[in-house]
């Protein structure tokens, strides 16, 4: 297998400030932390791939389970999982299939399906009992209520500004980034001025080094990052057909669930969130202000401090799910 190249919820409103610029999240790089003993693993999906996962914490410790969203890697969640970690949980990270370091099919057939199964593979990796909770960005977090709804393998689940239906315009601006650098850098500077580009709200920049983990090195010398094109039309593009689905999917989700969006996200509106709202009554609804759809990295301290609200008093009791 190839690699790359080388209606009645809860609305709570996260108000505590915090730097602008905290890690990265799909396209920016993060800061340097200390790992947290993460320790490096690898899952074989059903058809061979190898998907790139790490961990951080105790496996005695009830697990979380991270899904990054399209483009991103397992890096999105550095800061997160760090943290959480240190808070006692057993954080396991990965690269989806044509991102970051686990493989690529020879192919380039993508299809959902095959990311819904890694979810679930991930997920029964967890140690036993309770089932783990999950963190899911934007497409995991899409991946999560259809692995949810056929599977059941979490006891709970935050969904990072991402509902059943979406702005259309907000997604289409995510891929035409994706596909502007088809050729991709000569530097890392020039990515890293692509990157301020696509988030002028940051006003802080990293260090252009901070983005070598998403970039690989081309046969021609140049600078791609770190995902298979292949996935921008297969996966991405053909998102909007799986929305019925998705509703569907949301209608049987038994399980607590947070939603939590950011303020100035043009990914999710008052619309999606109130039919989400209303296919999962039970949900409950975090607003992180000042934030994007990039809410990781915009907000790490508020987004991380409103999982935490979420996640403790599930610690130890709680739904824990079905096993199929």
């Amino acid at each position: 297998m190839k690699r790359g190249l080388r209606c009645a919820a809860t609305d709570l409103t996260v108000s505590r400030s915090g730097t602008i610029l905290m890690r990265m999240v799909a396209l920016a790089a993060a800061k340097d932390l200390p790992m947290m003993h993460a320790k490096a693993l690898e899952l074989r999906a059903r058809d061979g791939l190898r998907l790139a996962v790490q961990a951080r914490g105790d496996p005695h410790t009830p697990a979380l389970v991270f899904a990054h969203g399209f483009g991103q890697t397992r890096h999105a969640w550095t800061a997160s999982a760090t943290t959480l970690a240190q808070d006692g949980w057993y954080c396991l990270t990965a690269d989806a299939r044509g991102h970051g370091q686990s493989d690529w099919r020879d192919d380039g057939v993508y299809d959902f399906p095959q990311f819904v199964d890694d979810l679930v593979l991930l997920a029964r990796h967890a140690p036993q009992p309770p089932l783990p909770i999950l963190i899911g960005a934007s497409m995991g977090g899409l991946l999560g209520l259809i692995a949810q709804a056929e599977y059941q393998p979490f006891r709970a689940m935050v969904l990072v500004d991402i509902t059943p239906r979406w702005e259309a315009a907000g997604v289409e601006r995510i891929l035409t980034f994706m596909r502007a650098h088809p050729q991709g850098f000569a530097t890392l500077e020039e990515a890293a001025a692509a990157i301020a580009h696509y988030l002028p709200h940051r006003s802080e920049r990293g260090r252009p080094e901070r983005l070598r983990k998403l970039l690989v090195v081309a046969e021609d010398g140049r600078l791609r990052w770190h995902w298979d094109p292949r996935l921008i039309e297969r996966i991405g593009a053909s998102g909007q057909a799986q929305q019925d689905h998705l509703i569907e999917a949301a209608r049987r989700i038994r399980v607590p669930v947070l939603l939590i969006s950011g303020a100035q996200s043009d990914v999710v509106s008052e619309s999606t969130i109130g039919e989400f709202l209303a296919c999962v009554p039970h949900a409950q609804h975090a607003r992180v202000p000042r934030a994007t759809h990039m809410i990781v990295g915009d907000r790490n301290d508020a987004f991380t401090d409103s999982v935490r609200q979420f996640i403790q008093p599930l610690r130890d009791s709680g739904p824990r799910g079905l096993r199929q």
